[in-house]
């Protein structure tokens, strides 16, 4: 991860811990030299290494390693900005998968658009004994995205995070449908429907 930087002083040379009697050899003060090269971009990770650690500083290799840590997974092609972010909040997130409220704040992140959620299950209080619950028998999720350009969604990338957000009894289908500018359903077009069995 770390390398050698050209030109990086070190924050610690080594020179200046030998005794005075061997500061008046040059090779002592070459060989030094070539080590604090090697030993510099090291110290100063370590000196900064609450920097690295912080998602909102780290620089973009150590960024890479800290999501794996938190179980961020953040895309390699999305910015970096949007990683650091998935990065910092994964412990909110985490608390939050397998919801309703969940997987909303998950599409909205992938898509930029935040979803429609229909879920078929529920509960219900009777004072009728064997009173059958609302919903389907079998739980389902409908994922609905209303967005300007359907075939520019990546329906794919969208069905996996949603197979990943959701718990795995449950089934889901995912809609992308067209919507004119102010939000609501356009005229034309069929919905784009697919889902996933558990």
């Amino acid at each position: 991860m770390r390398a050698t930087v050209p030109g990086l002083a070190s924050p610690h040379p080594l020179v200046e811990l030998l005794p005075a009697l061997y500061l008046e050899q040059d090779f002592v003060r070459r060989f030094l030299s070539a080590l604090d090269d090697v030993l510099a971009p090291v110290q100063l990770t370590l000196d900064n290494l609450p920097a690295h650690l912080d998602p909102r500083s780290a620089p973009e290799d150590f960024l890479d390693w800290v999501a794996q840590w938190v179980a961020a997974e953040p895309r390699p092609d999305e910015p970096v900005d949007r990683r650091r972010t998935a990065v910092t909040e994964a412990v909110a997130r985490h608390s939050r998968r397998g919801t309703r409220g969940g997987l909303s704040d998950a599409v909205a992140r992938l898509t930029g658009v935040v979803p429609e959620i229909e879920e078929s299950g529920g509960s219900a209080w009777s004072p009728t004994p064997y009173t059958d619950l609302p919903g389907d028998e079998r739980a389902r999720v409908v994922v609905r995205l209303r967005v300007a350009d359907p075939d520019g969604v990546d329906r794919v990338g969208v069905e996996e995070l949603i197979e990943g957000e959701i718990p795995a009894h449950i089934g889901y289908a995912l809609e992308i449908l067209p919507s004119t500018t102010d939000g609501t359903p356009g005229a034309s077009g069929a919905p784009g429907a697919s889902g996933g069995t558990p």
